[in-house]
């Protein structure tokens, strides 16, 4: 059984979205995900300064199985990636909720609108159970 956080929203393309302060969002994949694609040794991030709209693809994920395509679960601007999973993909299957974020985005306007359309774990529970 995959984990799903009571703190964190959803997409229905498998991305997690938590708010860090503000208007910024820290985004990454789900459990659920990282067990479908299996080992991961390559991230491509979508590029700091880039402005993207919720249900983008903005990079990929590269497992030993399958290249996936990352999608923005919100609409923004890229302020941040996670550079340390350049050296080390993998802590995308070991914390996918903690050091296997992938990036941060700010996003437009005010964030309460921003994340309307992301599910709550028992909405993704519900999803993945399907």
């Amino acid at each position: 059984m995959s984990e799903v956080l009571d703190n964190l929203l959803y997409s229905e393309e498998h991305e997690w979205a938590q708010q860090v302060e503000g208007r910024v969002v820290r985004v990454g994949i789900t459990d659920h995900a990282q067990h479908l694609l299996g080992d991961i040794v390559f991230v491509e991030f979508p590029e700091v300064g880039s402005t993207i709209s919720a249900g983008d693809s903005v990079g990929s994920i590269e497992s030993v199985k399958t290249v996936s395509e990352l999608y923005s679960p919100v609409s923004g601007t890229v302020t941040k990636v996670n550079d340390g999973l350049e050296a080390s993909p993998e802590l995308i299957n070991d914390q996918p909720y903690g050091g296997g974020w992938i990036f941060e985005i700010e996003v437009d306007g005010e964030y309460a609108d921003a994340v309307k359309g992301l599910l709550d774990a028992a909405g993704y529970s519900a999803l993945v159970a399907e």
